[in-house]
């Protein structure tokens, strides 16, 4: 199973390589709008190779709070750690570690770590990964690591957009 996996990752390379050389013989025998609409084609199998369709979709159905799409587009992806770069993995996990929130926490934590060790790329999206640790170390009454975890989310959130939440989670801390 991992070689077709890894066959149909590098095919669409192959693919975006193969139109682009179309493209480069259009444009030799001078036929400039089939080589610029070639060129523009080959761009849509690089752009899936480096933004997988599952992730955009899944991200899509939780920013509209529909979580049982979005977990259906995640079990969609067979094979996530041979199939998606390094980018998309750690999404994976920030969107698998976000919908086990609600329900398991312990899996959670871990899909979180890992996320952040895979190398989440907006500052935001480590803001909440943080803040989300740090809730979960709070009910398991880790305050020290709380504390911590929401020192580093409060640097991290640079637009406020987390500034009511990271409030709140602090006055919880007090009462600990």
């Amino acid at each position: 199973p991992y070689f077709c996996v890894m066959i149909r990752r590098y095919l669409r390379l192959a693919i975006a390589a193969a139109i682009l050389a179309l493209a480069t013989y259009q444009f030799i025998e001078t036929n400039w709008g089939n080589g610029i609409f070639l060129t523009l084609l080959a761009g849509i199998p690089i752009l899936i190779h480096f933004r997988n369709e599952r992730i955009l979709m899944a991200l899509w159905y939780v920013r509209s709070q529909n979580f049982t799409k979005a977990g259906a587009q995640l079990d969609a992806l067979k094979f996530p750690e041979q199939t998606l770069i390094k980018g998309q993995l750690a999404y994976y996990f920030f969107l698998r570690g976000l919908m086990l929130s609600q329900t398991n926490m312990s899996q959670s934590e871990s899909f979180m770590r890992k996320a952040l060790n895979t190398g989440l790329r907006m500052k935001q999206d480590r803001a909440l990964a943080k803040m989300q640790l740090a809730a979960m170390a709070m009910s398991r009454r880790r305050k020290t690591e709380a504390q911590a975890l929401l020192t580093e989310a409060k640097k991290l959130d640079d637009k406020g957009l987390l500034a009511d939440q990271l409030k709140m989670l602090k006055d919880q801390l007090k009462r600990i």
